[in-house]
């Protein structure tokens, strides 16, 4: 099968090196070297090539004759040819004897030619002064309009074309003299809708960068792929080298240019361009920088404007990048943050690709860095103020979008991606605060009693919550118990939900999957040796907590024990990385439920022990009391209720596993000598039955 498949990929990749082109060749000659049959595709090779070369034979064999027969023809036609030659000299020479009368008629015609021209410059040279006038009111006409790029062109027409070949009339004097008025006018005008612009996208950046927010986010919906987001993004550059090209050809020709011609966005000449979504840059009119722009170039002022505009700019940027002061307290403040820079920076980078010059990519990167470095410090101090994991999470993922977006534009944004790195470990900070409460509720609200069920319905339900794995509960008819309490299957199904609130963390980031992976366990192991640790160590020390309540805990946490080796399956699942990958972080959940049961195991024997002693301190012997007949003496009541607590004491343990521990810590067995619970306790109730009896004069019955 495998040789059948190997022989028609052989063969597709030959129909492709037949029918493509030599200069696209490459990737199909990769694909055969990705592959492990070099030999025998060289042998199809030859074989193909061995079959080109015999048809080529047939096909010359074939038309050698045809071939032997033109070559006669031709030798016919060559004969014919040289008379045709001698033929057509001749006629030549016949019609240049004929020509010479018609280019005397042609001389004559020049003449005339010449007598006509002098005519119509004399005409022009007396018509100079309506020229002048009919400009005068043209520039009129155009100034009431508003059309200020179009008048400064009918301004220097009329001062450098139509004045000087007027001469000196008093009229054109006049006019001289207004033309510098008219062009401060024209500049001033320019500057001040200028200022407005500025004024007008200071206030509405807010609304660009949500729109460009929102494009991006489509984008990002539609094209999962990074090559698909790159040819995106290059497809809105031809649009941008159009008004380019625009703006370079404002300059020429002899008649003034108008509005549109001077930079106006015009959506409706981009809707030809059906795969192109209008972006957040046709929300605003660029006109005013172009028209201003314009008109200082002609002025000579092109520094100072450039000068004039990189200054206010920056005084804006600096007002963008100031964050308010509660901006932490909600998302929709990050939001219009991060909106106002979006809008800003949309705008440069239009305008850096449609200007020659007013902004260039130096400029625009230098503004770039100021921004990124206080974005950055901005977020880490807004951010450190926040203690709600799901508003982290939205912070997070609204970070993404912002440097998805403004990486679309061409801005690098790789230290947004690090600074969310850094906040990953306060994110982790702010689950294991939440977590601890969550276990601590869990644990107040836990009744430390096995389970009662008694339908397959809720056995269902409570095995799809914990992964109880035992045949011969199995087997036992309803109704029956489970060995934990509800503690056990609440406690594994939010180790769960601490692990998927990582992973949600992770999405977006750029993480390969065992980064993603050896995060989420790094993340679960603090959850289970710090929080739950100390969770369980604090319902394990807190006051009234009586023996059955920590024989159920010591039942509960061998049972937890057991599901480790789910929850590693659990985390591969999710990261789709194997478990026994090298190098691969470990849960050390074993050890954390096996530290809590020696403490519980430490508390039994600390309890048992102070209450037998409470009651030999407080209790009243008579130490002198009288003999029955029999020779033993009476038992004292305060003994009985020694062996009454004892009895429903040990009835406790019943419940236990024969070997909870086998191999507890140094520490915990210095600490605790109840290595194996149960028995050891079985055997301090028959030793104290045995020396209560003999001392005592009274049998007790082993429980």
């Amino acid at each position: 099968m495998a040789s059948v498949e190997t022989a028609a990929e052989h063969e597709r990749i030959l129909r492709e090196i037949e029918s493509t082109d030599t200069n696209c060749i490459g990737p199909t000659l990769r694909s055969v070297y990705d592959g492990q049959e070099h030999g025998l595709f060289m042998d199809k090779l030859d074989a193909r090539i061995r079959n080109h070369d015999r048809e080529i034979e047939k096909m010359c064999n074939h038309h050698f004759q045809g071939f032997v027969d033109s070559i006669t023809e031709l030798l016919k036609v060559r004969g014919e040819a040289q008379k045709l030659k001698s033929q057509v000299i001749e006629t030549n020479k016949s019609l240049q004897d004929d020509g010479k009368d018609l280019m005397n008629s042609m001389e004559e015609l020049k003449q005339c030619r010449v007598q006509q021209r002098n005519i119509a410059t004399t005409i022009d040279k007396l018509s100079h002064c309506l020229p002048v006038l009919e400009m005068y009111s043209k520039l009129q006409e155009q100034m009431r309009a508003k059309r200020y790029y179009p008048a400064l062109r009918t301004l220097e027409q009329l001062e450098h074309t139509c004045l000087p070949r007027a001469g000196q009339y008093r009229f054109c004097s006049i006019m001289a003299e207004n033309i510098p008025k008219l062009r401060t006018q024209i500049r001033d005008t320019a500057m001040t809708q200028l200022r407005d612009f500025l004024e007008s996208i200071r206030k509405h950046s807010d609304k660009i960068g949500e729109t460009a927010i929102k494009q991006a986010q489509l984008q990002h919906s539609l094209d999962s792929s990074v090559s698909t987001q790159q040819r995106a993004l290059i497809g809105r550059r031809p649009r941008k080298e159009v008004l380019a090209a625009q703006q370079r050809s404002d300059g020429q020709g002899d008649s003034p240019v108008s509005e549109q011609d001077s930079g106006i966005l015009d959506v409706e000449d981009e809707e030809e361009e059906d795969e192109e979504v209008p972006g957040a840059h046709d929300l605003v009119d660029f006109s005013p920088v172009y028209r201003c722009l314009h008109i200082y170039t002609v002025l000579g002022l092109r520094d100072v404007f450039e000068n004039y505009y990189r200054k206010q700019r920056r005084k804006q940027a600096r007002l963008v990048l100031q964050p308010h002061s509660n901006m932490h307290e909600t998302l929709e403040g990050y939001r219009r943050y991060f909106n106002q820079i979006v809008g800003f920076f949309v705008v440069e980078d239009h305008i850096l690709h449609t200007t020659q010059g007013l902004v260039n990519r130096a400029y625009v990167e230098e503004l770039w860095e100021l921004a990124l470095s206080k974005i950055i410090a901005a977020l880490r101090t807004h951010s450190s103020y926040c203690d709600d994991p799901d508003l982290v999470l939205d912070l997070k993922n609204l970070i993404v979008l912002f440097a998805d977006t403004l990486q679309g534009y061409g801005f690098p944004v790789s230290q947004l991606f690090d600074m969310l790195l850094e906040m990953r470990d306060q994110y982790g900070e702010i689950l294991l605060k939440k977590w601890n409460l969550t276990f601590r509720q869990v644990l107040d609200q836990d009744n430390y009693s096995p389970i009662p069920v008694s339908t397959e319905q809720e056995y269902k339900h409570y095995t799809s919550q914990f992964p109880l794995q035992d045949p011969e509960l199995d087997k036992l008819p309803f109704p029956k118990k489970l060995p934990f309490s509800e503690f056990v299957p609440k406690v594994y199904c939010q180790l769960k939900e601490f692990i998927y609130a990582c992973l949600k963390y992770s999405e977006d980031l750029h993480l390969s999957s065992t980064e993603v992976d050896d995060m989420i366990r790094k993340s679960t192991n603090l959850l289970l040796t710090r929080t739950l640790s100390h969770c369980l160590q604090y319902a394990i020390k807190k006051k009234n907590v009586g023996l059955a309540e920590l024989v159920q805990v010591i039942i509960n946490t061998t049972h937890l024990e057991q599901s480790c080796h789910f929850l590693e399956e659990f985390i591969s699942n999710i990261t789709n990385v194997p478990p026994d990958t090298a190098n691969a972080t470990k849960l050390y959940g074993t050890s954390t439920f096996k530290d809590a049961r020696h403490a519980a195991e430490a508390e039994i024997y600390t309890n048992l022990n102070a209450k037998i002693d409470q009651f030999l301190q407080l209790a009243d012997y008579d130490w002198m009391a009288a003999v029955r007949t029999g020779g033993t003496p009476d038992t004292s009541d305060y003994l009985i209720d020694l062996i009454a607590f004892l009895k429903s004491t040990f009835s406790v343990f019943t419940n236990l596993p024969v070997n909870i521990c086998p191999s507890p810590s140094p520490a915990i067995t210095a600490a605790t000598p109840l290595v194996d619970t149960s028995s050891k306790l079985k055997s301090t109730q028959e030793l104290l039955q045995t020396q209560l009896s003999r001392g005592l004069g009274k049998s007790l019955p082993k429980e």
